[in-house]
């Protein structure tokens, strides 16, 4: 089936053929924020790889949760050892980069001014929208792939392949146990939906790339403090970060998986929002810069 020409466009124009998704992504990843961040994904283990040869032994680890139980047990194996570096990271970091990744997209091109030459291309509005998004989603997959992919490889060859351990459960072959690790980091992946959301959508709504980022991670952390309020009682449940460490659950024996759903269509619902907004929005705004 040939594809027709939109009234009114040049001869040949194709709107599905503008701004491809590898042109997109090869641009992106010459930027030097991109290379930071993915960077900084790749060097954190390493420097808790550090951290660790300095451990003397006799800290005190009392009130400190699941960083304590955890960090007694990060050297016990590179499947360890990683499962230590998610916890750490999961809380902060990686709000921090997925926010990077979804809140720059739109807001620097307007910072730019080169948002409304894209458009005169003219790529659809649409489309725009869609191939930043998919680009900012699979860098974020990316970085999160890298920390524990380099986790995993500096922890093992430091630590040996050893069985996974937790507080929460019975000890783990090395393979069931990197099972586990798959699972904690693909809900990690689906919580930090939300955070993409919600960056995505301050990204259309502001010229100032650093306030989509910073706002996306000033209103995360605002849910977290609201969510630790027990005088809310069930309106709790409604937070974005109500379920974010329900991961936990995936490491006991057996695996504990109903708030881990909770999570999951909690974040699919409100990324689905944020998103939608970001589109509704973009569609119908005036682009003067």
């Amino acid at each position: 089936m040939v594809e027709s020409t939109p009234v009114g466009a040049a001869a040949g124009y194709r709107p599905a053929a503008t701004l491809p998704f590898l042109a997109e992504f090869r641009r992106q990843a010459s930027r030097r924020r991109t290379q930071l961040a993915l960077g900084f994904m790749v060097l954190l283990p390493l420097i808790v790889l550090i951290a660790f040869q300095f451990n003397s032994g006799d800290e005190d680890r009392s009130g400190r949760g699941e960083f304590a139980s955890l960090a007694d047990l990060a050297t016990a194996g590179g499947l360890n050892f990683t499962l230590f570096t998610i916890l750490v990271s999961s809380s902060f970091l990686l709000v921090v980069v997925v926010a990077l990744f979804c809140g720059d997209t739109v807001a620097s091109e307007a910072s730019w001014g080169s948002l409304r030459y894209l458009l005169a291309i003219p790529v659809p509005r649409a489309r725009l929208l869609t191939v930043k998004l998919v680009v900012a989603l699979a860098y974020s997959a990316l970085a999160m792939v890298l920390l524990a992919g380099t986790a995993l490889l500096a922890g093992t060859l430091r630590y040996g392949w050893s069985p996974l351990r937790s507080q929460v459960a019975a000890e783990l072959a090395p393979a069931e146990g990197l099972v586990r690790l798959l699972a904690v980091l693909g809900y990690l992946a689906v919580v930090m939906l939300v955070v993409a959301g919600l960056a995505f959508l301050l990204s259309v709504t502001t010229d100032a790339a650093l306030g989509a980022v910073g706002g996306a991670v000033l209103l995360w952390i605002l849910s977290s403090i609201l969510d630790q309020i027990t005088a809310l009682g069930g309106l709790r449940a409604l937070l974005p970060t109500h379920y974010s460490s329900a991961w936990l659950g995936l490491l006991s024996t057996p695996p504990q998986t109903d708030d881990v759903v909770r999570g999951a269509i909690s974040a699919v619902a409100y990324a689905t929002l944020f998103w939608g907004l970001a589109f509704w929005r973009f569609t119908r705004k005036d682009v003067t810069s």
